[in-house]
């Protein structure tokens, strides 16, 4: 440490809100260079490096072969898949000096696609899964929590390639089993829960959440199953449904009820037995495509519940959602705010969707679609038809699971991977074709999985520190062993004599040989920095003994100097 590059910090930085943030930081690990932006110091690269070689191994285990692209990558690829328009403010765009545009690359589909396509044209060659380790950017609009939402970060990202659905789904299955030995071997606590693909299409989709309050992803848990989803792709039990057939709908006098609240207050002062679930919201939004214009989107909902507007983004990406401004309403003078209902949206061609928990035959109390006045026993399938169904509520703990009926609680996590079956989509795009053994070309079918590298460090950090720093797990901490010599007599010369036959049984070993540094703050210093276990030359050195400490337990034991050696890599390999 006398030569480490290393500067520890007494203070969390000013614009640290998150624990991973502040101790990286104050550690020495990563440096800020600009908003969302890190520079990795020593240490910082050694852990980097250590969660990258977890996930190589074990993406070579499941069969994956390494390849690197660059970041720089040319416009044309992604105009062919739409991307170039797609992915909006969030990529980065410039030029060369001849006026070319390129991006740096967010993600690499297409040019995993491409690959293969130059390289493989026989059915012969597949199945067959590649992936990298490398830099992605995005221009976060918000880039926050240090490491965990950067405009640069390292990710691996990997692809398969089979003849057929079969196929895919076994290499998604191994890519299911590389994934849980990875977060195994990485120390973090996880859900697997059911996800949306967003624009990255596909159909089957798995997210890996490490649990942790300061996530930036909602999901819930079943308290009777095993049933875990993102908010995104989470489905409620229904509700049952009403007894009997619902007389005509029958438009009412309400004047003065441009809300719920109101509504309800009206109706059941004149004796009608109702609350705000029985009332229909109908919320007014609007949707673009990328290069598109605005179009309206009316979103129906139980009047006892907000609409999500993170979970509608999250299913209608890449397509962009948002809240109706007055003038978006004014273009469409028949809709009457505060009176809106379903029933005339067909007509003015405008797109509908309802939650699911308005279910078919359910009757509501909904906007009559003229000032001060409402209309009851509005029945889906009778008095309207949606153009079809969105989770859009903000899902509540005590919501139903529709696996089995029992509670569903949310929880928040950090997203550490995702997994999905992309099936044909860029295959279709490139004409990504092997010749079957009849002479006749098959359509690949691709599947995509991506682990965030650098958000590995932070989600390991988030679950495991304490009020005095980081507690690495040992397979990626940046040493094994801390060796402490305290300073005094000749205790940094055994420091430096038991570092050295310690690396030389095949540790990793950081040494505090600092001179005029004082026991405290050498202390001090190997608690912020986490290595699991730490060895004390000092004041017990006159009397032959040593101390052990373990940085997860906090246990702390008296060693024979004679044992240190011995002692130290017990405790390291059990």
């Amino acid at each position: 440490m006398s030569s480490l590059f290393l500067r520890t910090l007494r203070e969390d930085p000013a614009d640290a809100e998150v624990p991973s943030h502040k101790l990286l930081v104050r550690g020495g690990y990563v440096r800020r260079v600009a908003p969302g932006i890190y520079s990795w110091l020593p240490l910082g690269k050694i852990v980097l490096e250590n969660v990258a070689r977890v996930v190589r191994e074990e993406m070579n285990r499941a069969g994956g072969q390494e390849v690197l692209f660059p970041a720089l990558l040319p416009r044309e690829h992604y105009e062919v898949t739409g991307r170039w328009t797609e992915y909006g403010d969030t990529l980065f765009r410039l030029k060369d000096r001849k006026g070319g545009d390129y991006l740096l690359g967010p993600t690499h589909e297409e040019m995993f696609t491409l690959m293969v396509k130059g390289e493989y044209s026989s059915y012969k060659d597949y199945p067959v899964i590649l992936y990298q380790i490398q830099t992605k950017y995005r221009d976060e609009a918000r880039p926050r929590a240090g490491i965990l939402r950067g405009r640069e970060f390292v990710m691996k990202d990997s692809y398969s390639f089979d003849l057929d659905d079969e196929g895919l789904k076994r290499s998604y299955e191994l890519h299911r089993e590389a994934y849980i030995k990875i977060f195994d071997r990485l120390g973090l606590d996880y859900k697997m829960v059911f996800a949306t693909s967003g624009a990255m299409g596909g159909s089957a989709s798995e997210e890996f959440l490490a649990p942790t309050p300061t996530g930036e992803d909602t999901f819930v848990q079943c308290a009777g199953c095993d049933y875990a989803a993102n908010t995104e792709a989470v489905v409620l039990a229904a509700p049952e449904a009403a007894a009997g057939e619902a007389p005509p709908a029958e438009v009412l006098d309400t004047p003065d009820t441009p809300t719920i609240e109101t509504l309800v207050e009206l109706l059941r002062s004149r004796g009608m037995d109702i609350d705000a679930s029985g009332t229909l919201k109908n919320v007014v939004l609007k949707t673009r495509r990328p290069g598109e214009d605005w179009e309206l989107l009316v979103v129906g909902v139980p009047g006892d519940r907000e609409v999500d507007l993170d979970r509608l983004a999250g299913q209608f990406e890449p397509v962009e959602v948002a809240q109706a401004e007055p003038e978006d309403l004014a273009r469409q003078p028949a809709l009457v705010k505060g009176y809106i209902g379903p029933q005339i949206l067909a007509g003015l061609g405008v797109r509908y969707l309802v939650d699911p928990l308005v279910r078919p035959g359910s009757a509501w109390v909904t906007g009559a679609n003229e000032q001060d006045r409402h209309a009851a026993n509005v029945v889906r399938g009778r008095d309207f038809e949606p153009d079809g169904e969105i989770g859009a509520v903000e899902v509540r703990s005590g919501d139903r699971c529709a696996r089995c009926g029992s509670e569903l609680t949310i929880a928040r996590g950090i997203e550490i991977g995702h997994i999905f079956q992309l099936g044909r989509k860029y295959a279709d795009a490139f004409g990504l074709d092997a010749l079957g053994p009849d002479g006749r070309p098959v359509r690949i079918t691709m599947g995509s999985y991506g682990v965030g590298v650098s958000r590995a460090v932070a989600a390991v950090i988030e679950q495991s520190h304490d009020d005095k720093g980081l507690i690495w797990p040992r397979e990626i901490a940046p040493a094994d062993v801390h060796v402490i010599g305290t300073g005094k007599d000749n205790q940094i010369e055994v420091a430096l004599e038991i570092a050295g036959e310690l690396e030389a049984a095949g540790l990793r070993v950081l040494v505090d040989d600092r001179a005029g540094v004082s026991p405290g703050v050498k202390f001090t210093d190997a608690e912020l920095l986490g290595i699991p276990t730490a060895l004390v030359i000092g004041r017990g050195l006159a009397q032959g003994v040593l101390e052990l400490r373990d940085r997860a337990t906090g246990a702390r034991e008296e060693i024979p100097h004679a044992e240190a050696v011995a002692r130290v890599l017990a405790a390291v390999r059990s």
